[in-house]
Order: C-alpha cells, then structure tokens, then sequence
C-alpha cells in the first residue's frame, strides 16, 4: 500500500497562506513558497509515501496566459525546489510524483484545444524532468489530452500514472469521465500508452468503488489508486474557478477511511486524498491501511 499526500491548495488556504481565486495554489509560489514546504512537510509527517509537485495551478486557466508565458518554468522550479526541500528536511524516502495537471482548467474537457498542448506542457516537463521519481497526470476528463501530453514525456524509464475525475452522480450505471467518456474507452487508451497506473480523484468518494471494480475487470494488471475530494457534488457546469467550495461536514478522516477501505478491498493500493482531505486523514490512512496490507 502506498499512501498519497492530500490537498495542498485547500490546506494552504486552511492554514492562512495566501491564496485565493483564480491564482488558487500558485498564489503561494509567488508570496509564500515556505508554506508550500510546510504543507508537504506535514503530509509527509503523516505518513505519505507520496508528495506531489504544487504547479497543479500553473496553467493560463489559473494564472493568465501572459504570466504563464512568463514565469511558468519559474513557478514549476520554485513547486519543485519545495517539494525537494521537503523530503530532504525530513530525512525520509518519499517519492516526489510530478504533476501534469488539466492543461486547460479542472472538469473542463469542453475547453481541450490540441493544438495548444504542446505549448503548455512543454515548460512544464522540461523544469519537473531534473527532480521528479514519476509522472502523475492529475483530475483528467478528456482522454485526447492524457494521449497527446504522453507524448511529450521523456521516454527514460519513469512511470506515468493517470488520474482521472469523474462524474459526481452516483446514479450512474457506469463510472464516467466528465467528458462523458467511459471506462472501456479510458482503459484502451492506457494499455495504448502504456500507462504505469490508473487512479481516480477530484470528485465525491460515493463515485470511486464502482470505477475501481470497472477498472480492475478492464486492465487486471494495472496499479490502481484514488483520492477523493471533499466537496459537495460538482455538476457538469463546475469549473476550478467559481469560488471556493465548502468541504463538506461529514467527511471526517474516519468517515474517509471506511470509503478508503472499501477501495483497497476493490483492489486499490494507492490511496490519498485531493481538495479538503488534510494531513488527518493521511495520517488515519497510514497508520490503518498500511496496518492492513500487511
């Protein structure tokens, strides 16, 4: 079992380091990047085995297309020098997965542009490629971009790992992305790229067991992970950039954990959290579930 760290942008915002819309977790690479540190450091201290890079937000979606033009490759190392200083001052053996975000905004498969992935990702690689131990392309809903940002990954033995968001109704049948697309057409496109795991986050715990249960029977072999937000559902209108949304009430780190147990029993083996999932429940995660797997 490996154990993911939680979400940086809202645990920054809980703790008063500066963010706010539509900066969102960048914000704190211009005007704070120690509390950046400080939040992987808690994480880590929890018991994550697993931190991730905090350039989820540097995207024109977030910080403007001038500034991104400008300083993203300075953003993405100032993300990538904390995370390092992060496990350097606690002395530990955590991985640092890089962090390919939706290039074009979270849950917005609608405004997927081809032609301008490679413009985007590329100063994004180029400065994670000096530090990071793998690739994790986070809160995916459009399985053109997961295939052409592959493209743009060195070929040099580092995993690539895929997350994708999906729907929030728990009604559905069947476990969708919010483009609509389904699992069987998700799970052909990873065995095509070779994709090293597939994970689902960003959206409500309630959505994840059947994804896992659907992904599982797809690709029998593949590694297996989720980590869920703690926000109300998001509907197909939601876009990163509304507000803040409350974290739900009920989503305690015990709460959290009988959703995660349900994941591992599935056959999940990486487990974190994303938006409102704080370094108590990492910790609750940790110290039961690797207890477990035993």
């Amino acid at each position: 079992m490996e154990i993911l760290d939680g979400g940086v942008g809202r645990e920054l915002a809980r703790r008063g380091a500066p963010f706010r819309q539509p900066e969102w977790s960048a914000l704190a690479l211009w005007e704070a990047p120690q509390e950046v540190k400080a939040v992987h450091i808690d994480f880590i201290h929890a018991g994550a085995d697993i931190i991730t890079t905090n350039n989820y937000a540097v995207v024109p979606f977030h910080i403007g297309e001038e500034r991104f033009a400008l300083e993203s490759k300075t953003l993405v190392q100032i993300a990538l020098e904390q995370a390092q200083a992060a496990v350097a001052e606690t002395a530990t053996q955590t991985r640092i997965a890089g962090c390919i975000p939706p290039l074009f905004g979270s849950y917005r498969a609608d405004l997927f542009q081809a032609d301008h992935v490679e413009a985007l990702i590329t100063p994004i690689v180029q400065t994670l490629s000096t530090g990071v131990d793998f690739w994790l392309a986070e809160t995916q809903s459009c399985l053109k971009e997961v295939e052409l940002v592959h493209q743009f990954i060195p070929k040099d033995g580092r995993e690539y790992w895929v997350s994708f968001t999906l729907q929030d109704e728990i009604q559905l049948e069947e476990a969708t992305l919010r483009s609509g697309e389904n699992l069987t057409q998700a799970a052909a496109l990873l065995q095509k790229i070779g994709a090293n795991a597939v994970l689902f986050n960003c959206c409500q715990p309630e959505v994840i067991l059947k994804a896992i249960v659907q992904i599982r029977a797809l690709l029998p072999d593949i590694k297996i992970g989720a980590y869920a937000n703690a926000f109300p559902p998001q509907n197909e209108s939601a876009t990163a950039n509304d507000g803040l949304d409350e974290v739900r009430a009920d989503l305690s780190p015990d709460v959290y954990l009988s959703f995660a147990k349900q994941w591992q029993e599935a056959g999940a083996s990486i487990i974190g959290g994303c938006c409102g999932i704080s370094p108590q429940h990492i910790a609750k995660l940790s110290t039961t579930l690797k207890a477990e797997s035993l």
